[in-house]
């Protein structure tokens, strides 16, 4: 299977999980487990791009639109369908995305892939070092299954100390998130500033 392949899986993964959530309480564990793989799948990608010397600029571009699309679609939908976390949460998250995307795609004209166009090093280290990816990586992988948990908790009719506990620790886990996808935005927005700049002219 190609990196690209495994993109689309995530994506098709992705819109599975928002089709059948909150039909069942075994079908929601699956969407759980589900997500996990959507998010495991997102290394596997890479790593299959460089085994088989399938990097280019269509798939770093791919994969980053495809890592917005996934973490979009479920921001929206869970803070829609779970009513405990703010709404400006995913506004947050999509307008970032938007403005670092926009800068990515003023600096591709350039020849420049979305980590080529990171050259300072505090900056490169903040948006592609593997230690910044794995935490960002870790706090989507929990916000996703913590929120929809949730429900499944619910379901079990357990004490309510313990869900409100659960869903208490999960806004914290999705503030988190929320904090770590601003920080590994700003360094976009340093480095690009070079490229607005010479677009702009």
């Amino acid at each position: 299977m190609t990196a690209n392949a495994i993109t689309l899986l995530r994506l098709f993964l992705t819109f599975i999980v928002i089709t059948i959530f909150g039909q069942h309480t075994s079908i929601n564990i699956a969407c759980i487990v589900t997500i996990l793989i959507i998010f495991i799948l997102d290394s596997v990608d890479g790593i299959v791009a460089r085994k088989h010397n399938q990097t280019s600029i269509f798939g770093a571009v791919f994969d980053i639109a495809a890592d917005r699309i996934i973490e979009n679609v479920f921001w929206i939908y869970f803070a829609f369908i779970i009513d405990f976390i703010p709404f400006w949460m995913p506004i947050v998250v999509v307008t970032r995305g938007i403005l670092t995307d926009g800068i990515r795609g003023i600096a591709l004209t350039d020849g420049k892939t979305p980590f080529e166009m990171m050259t300072i090093p505090w900056t490169r280290a903040l948006t592609s070092s593997r230690i910044s990816r794995a935490l960002s990586g870790l706090s989507k992988v929990l916000t996703f299954t913590f929120l929809p948990a949730v429900s499944v908790l619910k379901d079990f009719e357990l004490n309510l100390s313990i869900i409100d506990t659960f869903s208490s620790v999960s806004v914290i886990i999705a503030y988190v998130a929320v904090a770590i996808c601003l920080i590994r935005g700003f360094p976009v927005l340093v480095d690009g500033w070079k490229y607005i700049r010479s677009s702009a002219q």
